[in-house]
């Protein structure tokens, strides 16, 4: 029972984690949170809705296809809504994240429009598999799950710490301007940065239709708090932090439902973060800003 659990929390971390790393990649380089990252997710969970439901397509082409609407979206936002604001004199230092707040309402509402209100199911071909290893039951579904995060986050540490692109990008979230001056394209950063953030949105969405088999226009700003959340406990920016933050949250939640109230999942789930932020302000990866 306990190891089940365990699963399950790993599970639900991992898909948390992706959805941190899209925060914290966003926030590490222009330094603000994209509060419409939740509603870009939940566009590509819908995304796979249609594909896997009402064409009746494979699950990869739903991936595909969810990742290509989404870092459309994200560029669409970059464009659009972050870069006019960026470098503009007397413009508050609020107002991008204003405007990601203005298009999260756009898209929650467009979704309603285009998909529909209410649960919409999400049917994975193998979602009923399982592998039964003693007492414990272990569902196809968590494996790909799991091992789609766990390639997912370890490709992206790969690309921040050994390619080209993925050190401009490093460069580019320690100071602006000097990146500028060493060479580095940072408009093209930039939009390349909310591009992926929002592509590994698409990614998570799916992941969530896969876990629990439906979705639904409102799961956009949930999960954007919890991801909001996640990146505040591991450590603005961090990486590793949006990591393991993800897979703390989703294993309170899942023990939290079995050995306490399941109506309270997210409240004491969330009290857990204020207690460790209270010890540890800066979050769990953080660094300690010096007077």
């Amino acid at each position: 029972m306990l190891i089940e659990q365990l699963i399950n929390g790993i599970t639900l971390g991992s898909i948390y984690a992706i959805v941190a790393l899209g925060f914290t990649l966003v926030f590490g380089v222009l330094g603000i949170i994209n509060m419409a990252h939740g509603e870009i997710f939940m566009f590509g969970a819908f995304i796979g809705v249609v594909v896997t439901s009402t064409f009746k397509g494979p699950l990869w082409l739903a991936f595909m296809a969810a990742i290509l609407v989404t870092a459309a979206m994200g560029y669409l936002l970059e464009r659009f809504a972050l870069r006019p604001l960026r470098n503009k004199q007397g413009v508050s230092h609020l107002a991008p994240l204003i405007s990601t707040i203005g298009v999260s309402i756009l898209l929650e509402n467009l979704s309603h429009h285009i998909f529909g209100p209410g649960n919409h199911p999400f049917r994975a071909s193998f979602a009923e598999i399982s592998f039964q290893i003693g007492s414990i039951t272990v569902y196809l579904v968590q494996i790909v799950i799991f091992i789609i995060s766990v390639l997912l986050m370890y490709a992206l540490s790969f690309w921040l710490g050994k390619t080209k692109a993925g050190k401009a990008l490093r460069a580019t979230a320690e100071n602006l301007e000097t990146a500028s001056l060493l060479g580095v394209d940072v408009k093209r950063t930039i939009t390349m940065t909310v591009i992926i953030a929002s592509a590994m949105g698409g990614i998570a969405g799916i992941l969530v239709g896969m876990a629990f088999n439906s979705v639904t226009p409102q799961m956009g700003l949930s999960i954007g708090l919890k991801g909001l959340a996640i990146i505040i406990l591991g450590g603005m920016g961090n990486v590793k932090g949006a990591m393991a933050g993800g897979l703390i949250l989703g294993l309170a939640e899942t023990f939290v439902v079995v050995y306490g109230n399941s109506g309270y999942k997210d409240a004491i789930a969330f009290a857990a973060i204020i207690v460790i932020l209270l010890i540890r302000p800066q979050g769990l990866f953080g660094q300690k800003i010096s007077a």
